[in-house]
């Protein structure tokens, strides 16, 4: 089965956080998400997932150098910016677009759906 990156996309310009947002309207999304997980557990397509703090909290790393350069702040400044994840296992892109339209309704949002690379297979 291929592993699939399911995310979830927010407005750079609002950095949603748990704290900004209303307490009812949270409980209402981590409902409905938890229902979504709970189907992925049961369907055996769950890897895992994870909420991300917005890109303000990041520290860049760069140590390509001769001493490593540490800077706060994301890499890439860009109008929208990974906020959460899923990965999940799927049998194809199909499968795995119609758990996104499921994330997408319990989230109340985009997600995009990208399978992960999968390394060569070694033919000896």
């Amino acid at each position: 089965m291929t592993q699939y990156f399911l995310t979830l996309p927010h407005d750079s310009a609002e950095e949603p956080t748990m704290e900004s947002m209303d307490p009812a309207a949270l409980e209402e999304v981590f409902a409905a998400v938890d229902g979504f997980n709970t189907k992925l557990k049961d369907d055996g397509a769950w890897v895992f997932a994870g909420g991300l703090h917005p890109p303000s909290s990041a520290t860049t790393v760069d140590a390509t150098g001769d001493a490593p350069i540490l800077t706060d702040g994301p890499y890439v400044e860009a109008k929208e910016y990974l906020g959460g994840f899923w990965i999940i296992e799927a049998p194809d892109q199909d499968a795995a677009i119609e758990y996104a339209k499921l994330a997408s309704k319990a989230l109340g949002g985009r997600i995009e759906v990208r399978a992960l690379q999968e390394p060569p297979q070694d033919e000896s």
